[in-house]
């Protein structure tokens, strides 16, 4: 395994879109729910414990390489809210793009082929995890920081909080965030039919009511 290809994967100047996403955080700062540091550390963990735990969970399957097929249809079943499948395609589509271009793969190449509208995004990067000879808990962990650390990087846009302690959130979260990639990645070898299917409603209420906002500083 290597080590510096997490470090790629996990990069938040990884060119897989997540960049204009926040996560929800859009929605929940205009709620008034995120004012400051503390409201993002709940937040984050909320979504760490909901649909991070979910996502990691698919993302460590795929590195398995569980058939794609079933796992797309899981991750289906697993996101109620049809904007956020949208998104979840679309961030599929672009992952997919950056992950064949910096780990060429014949997998990756036959499930670009299999989903031309793209399948959901932690599919593709525990496929791209494994292209890049990671196992599934790293790509466990690659989800549980990409869900925590999206909108961290969001509310420093847009509340103008200090980016260091948005940074001191993302720190004291770290045992939880191996403690739910731990959780993921064991739940992923009992197969698609038994990863887990924990959620969070209000982040599916407040997707959808985004996605139509007319003026928006991020996609989701």
């Amino acid at each position: 395994m290597s080590r510096a290809a997490l470090l790629v994967l996990a990069d938040g100047r990884f060119p897989a879109g997540g960049h204009a996403h926040s996560g929800g955080a859009e929605a929940a700062v205009k709620a008034g729910r995120i004012k400051g540091a503390d409201d993002l550390a709940a937040f984050c963990r909320g979504r760490l414990r909901t649909t991070g735990l979910t996502s990691a969970a698919l993302a460590a399957a795929a590195a398995l390489g569980q058939d794609p097929h079933a796992l797309d249809a899981a991750a289906d079943a697993r996101t109620p809210s049809p904007a956020l499948r949208a998104v979840a395609r679309r961030l599929g589509r672009q992952m997919m793009r950056a992950a064949r271009a910096t780990w060429p793969s014949g997998e990756l190449d036959a499930v670009a082929r299999a989903f031309p509208k793209g399948t959901h995004q932690p599919i593709v990067l525990g496929l791209a995890a494994r292209a890049a000879g990671l196992d599934p808990l790293d790509a466990a962990h690659c989800v549980v920081y990409e869900t925590v650390s999206g909108p961290a990087t969001a509310v420093v846009r847009l509340l103008g909080l200090d980016p260091f302690a948005a940074t001191a959130v993302l720190a004291r979260l770290a045992p939880d965030l191996d403690e739910v990639a731990e959780e993921a990645a064991g739940a992923a070898r009992l197969g698609p039919g038994e990863l887990p299917a924990a959620s969070a409603p209000l982040l599916d209420i407040t997707a959808e009511a985004h996605a139509a906002w007319p003026v928006r500083l991020f996609a989701s």
